[in-house]
């Protein structure tokens, strides 16, 4: 079976043309990569998860104060089963948080980016995510420049697109799975709505990602390793040069389904009136246009929401 290839980012800066064209080749195949030396302390890491675990640890009750219905789930805690993925008649079995970025109150964002919620319960939660979210945040930054030059475009294409990016971190808890005949998976087979997904510290095996021939192929990271996906959006942008794959997390068999799960993806999304427009790079004879009708990055997410039962 092939794998998902780890590509080595310190590349990007020791020899950046033969890693643009690996990691472009990568995600051309599989729309996945795993990150290694990417360069965030394993304590930034380790902070964060800490926070997290204290957070989903506590009564429900308490953790329920923070959930703000009618927001999509934006800022602050989903409790379970609510999240669905599309066309799935189940919910997902986790709950989660939600954190984006800072901002000004008087952004011309602030509309649509609303502000950050807080756990007072738990000392350090804001510093501990905060860091984890701008470490991710600037990974990612480094994965859109090699993705820039692969197709063509300048290095820092990306940079005033994201700069004020509705990215959001998103601590996870899957619970022990105790019932014998769960119809569910922790999370059914999908696509990510935004530019790129990084993956940090996966603590357990489960995620599945399906090939281009239709097999579920295993992918946890080694060690240090970030995975990092392609989404829904950069998919539509470069007009399926760089496929949004469909992946999922499943039940480990045995003993293993009776350990909790804990992961926490970064979505990286562009500036909220970002225009998602075909790249015409990406167009030619062989790849015709298949949206040329552009959309605000802002309306193709709240699409994307309702499909999956958030708003």
């Amino acid at each position: 079976m092939h794998r998902i290839p780890t590509l080595d980012i310190r590349r990007f800066d020791s020899d950046r043309t033969a890693f643009v064209a690996e990691i472009g080749a990568a995600y051309r195949e599989w729309g996945f990569c795993g990150i290694s030396h990417h360069g965030i302390p394993t304590a930034t890491i380790d902070a964060a998860y800490q926070a997290f675990k204290a957070f989903f640890a506590l009564p429900d009750e308490v953790k329920r104060r923070y959930h703000l219905p009618g927001t999509g789930g934006a800022r602050g805690y989903t409790p379970f089963g609510i999240e669905t993925a599309k066309d799935s008649k189940f919910p997902d079995l986790k709950e989660f948080w939600h954190v984006g970025r800072e901002i000004p109150r008087d952004s011309k964002y602030a509309d649509v980016m609303p502000a950050n919620v807080w756990p007072e319960e738990i000392d350090g939660f804001r510093k501990a995510a905060l860091d984890l979210y701008n470490a991710l945040d600037g990974l990612g930054s480094r994965v859109l420049s090699a993705l820039a030059l692969h197709i063509g475009l300048a290095e820092d294409y990306f940079a005033d697109k994201t700069d004020f990016g509705n990215s959001i971190l998103r601590p996870i808890h899957y619970p022990p799975i105790t019932a014998p005949d769960i119809p569910n998976v922790r999370a059914g087979a999908h696509e990510d709505i935004n530019l790129i997904t990084l993956l940090v510290g996966a603590s357990s095996a489960g995620l599945e990602v399906r090939s281009t021939q239709g097999e579920w192929v295993p992918f946890t990271a080694d060690g240090d390793t970030i995975v990092v996906n392609i989404g829904d959006m950069l998919q539509r942008l470069t007009n399926h040069v760089y496929p949004s794959t469909t992946h999922r997390v499943t039940n480990p068999p045995g003993d293993a389904a009776r350990q909790p799960r804990y992961s926490t993806p970064f979505f990286l999304h562009p500036n909220p009136d970002f225009m998602i427009e075909t790249l015409p790079s990406c167009i030619s004879a062989d790849n015709p246009n298949r949206y040329p009708q552009p959309i605000s990055s802002h309306e193709y997410l709240l699409e994307r929401l309702r499909e999956i039962k958030l708003i």
